[in-house]
């Protein structure tokens, strides 16, 4: 089986005192390092996708302070800097999450000690969440390995061939790209193929094409068996008797269930359930909205331009990157980032504290544990 080595898609450099970030918006075809200096550097990483991913969006969020403070070391700065960072992605609850972790460290803080303190808190948010990830992975590919023995048995029981992977189907990217390293639903994955064959089903993720862009290079990075396929071939695939489960990542999770993720993942539980396929969520502490138990149609859907829509990009013969349209110029578009997989279709949630049921109870008790 393989061994994964994971990468850091976020580091501070602290020579050159700036961010250093893996622009996603050139993947697959080049890997470019970029070098953010200051709050507005943050916010349009955020904005353009720069980065994205639940954690790593609020990761990078974490370094607006200290860039912030570095230029104005006083609490004002602190709201101002926050109110920007929460129109960046309306959506994505780390953000918040990150400001409510910035503001109970930081408010008792002397303004001269003020960018210290929020640089060696951003440092640490980094490492903290690299554990978390590995640890999500590290209890859902225990889930993995189970799913795999009961796929084995049946076919023992039927005289048939010992399968050849555990086939798992993902929507968008959760993976290193979208934390510090390790990833979220793409955890599970790297870990279990150290001990089980996989073999990923990648859907392409219109209309910014993540799992084509994004998955499928990481996949490759790490020799993971994995194919890519269109957005609703899902169903179809499910049908046919050729996924075995469905983990997904979320940028948002209600306290009893509910996934806000990328546009599509609602159709794919839905396909899951239809055919009593296992349907997860990996997700960590800091993505849950505690506050939320069931009215979460109060939560803002993000809607972004519908240029993501009406033009695609690609690589040229020549290997230049360039966008081109695909729909009549002019024409409407409503292009919503997010949908909400109800509770009721989730089977279980990969926490850093355990693998819990979608309700209630069970997730509030992770508060506790």
């Amino acid at each position: 089986m393989k061994e994964v080595n994971t990468f850091q898609s976020i580091k501070y450099d602290r020579d050159k005192d700036c961010l250093e970030i893996i622009d996603q918006t050139k993947l697959p075809f080049h890997k470019v390092v970029v070098s953010l200096n200051s709050i507005d550097d943050i916010c349009n990483a955020i904005i353009s996708m720069q980065v994205r991913g639940a954690p790593l969006i609020g990761l990078t969020a974490a370094y607006g302070f200290y860039f912030s403070f570095r230029e104005n070391s006083t609490w004002d700065a602190f709201e101002s800097v926050s109110n920007r960072l929460i129109q960046t992605r309306p959506t994505a609850v780390n953000i918040r999450w990150v400001i409510e972790k910035a503001r109970d460290r930081l408010k008792n803080v002397n303004t001269g000690s003020l960018k210290a303190e929020a640089l060696l808190l951003a440092n640490e948010l980094v490492v903290e969440d690299a554990q978390i990830c590995k640890m999500i992975g590290h209890f859902g590919a225990k889930e993995l390995q189970r799913l795999w023995d009961i796929k084995c048995k049946r076919a023992i029981e039927k005289g048939q061939p010992r399968p050849i992977a555990l086939n798992v189907l993902t929507h968008c990217n959760a993976g290193m790209l979208a934390a510090s390293s390790w990833g979220t639903a793409l955890s599970p994955i790297y870990q279990a193929t150290e001990s089980i064959p996989i073999h990923v089903w990648v859907d392409e993720t219109r209309p910014r094409n993540q799992g084509a862009s994004l998955t499928c290079w990481e996949l490759m990075q790490h020799g993971i068996d994995h194919t890519l396929v269109v957005d609703n071939a899902g169903g179809h695939l499910m049908q046919e008797g050729l996924v075995d489960c469905c983990i997904v990542g979320s940028d948002r999770a209600t306290a009893r269930g509910d996934i806000f993720n990328k546009i599509g993942t609602y159709l794919k539980a839905l396909a899951a359930r239809d055919n009593q396929i296992p349907f997860y969520a990996a997700v960590p502490m800091s993505t849950i909205d505690f506050n939320i138990t069931d009215n979460y149609q109060e939560i803002t859907i993000e809607e972004r331009t519908g240029e993501e829509v009406r033009t695609i990009s690609g690589v040229d013969s020549q290997g230049v990157v360039r966008f081109i349209s695909i729909a009549p110029p002019g024409v409407k578009v409503s292009n919503f980032s997010f949908d909400v997989t109800p509770a009721r279709l989730v089977t279980a949630i990969f926490t850093e504290k355990g693998i819990v049921e979608p309700n209630v109870r069970e997730i509030s008790s992770l508060m506790n544990n």
